[in-house]
């Protein structure tokens, strides 16, 4: 059974390219364009991984963060935050409890290594 992975970001393009990328690796990819439509995919999936942009509209994905490993039903989920800027980026991570982060623009192989560092290939052997 493929890894699955939340991927959260208001870009289209962004959640797009991602996720076309991933699936090529056998992931299988849930999307969200917001801090709510994520937690409403949360409510029927559970990934094995969160991609999450800090910046979102009206929840900020600090804020969705720190709301995820507080809660014990997602507080084990690894998640690897995407973000524009890498200033701060150790605060935020300490902040949020957040497992990792990428700077956008990123290469899909540095992605696909993070990604396996915490949750191996997609397919189980």
């Amino acid at each position: 059974m493929p890894k699955m992975i939340l991927i959260v970001d208001d870009e289209p393009d962004v959640l797009m390219l991602t996720a076309k990328n991933l699936e090529l690796f056998d992931y299988e990819v849930l999307k969200a364009g917001s801090g709510e439509a994520a937690l409403k995919l949360l409510q029927k999936h559970k990934p094995d991984l969160i991609l999450l942009d800090l910046l979102l509209p009206t929840m900020q994905g600090d804020t969705l963060c720190k709301q995820l490993k507080s809660d014990d039903n997602f507080k084990h989920i690894p998640i690897v935050l995407f973000t524009a800027s890498a200033n701060n980026i150790s605060r935020k991570i300490a902040e949020t409890k957040a497992d990792d982060y990428i700077i956008k623009p990123f290469e899909i192989d540095d992605l696909v290594e993070k990604i396996k560092k915490y949750i191996g290939c997609s397919q189980s052997t």
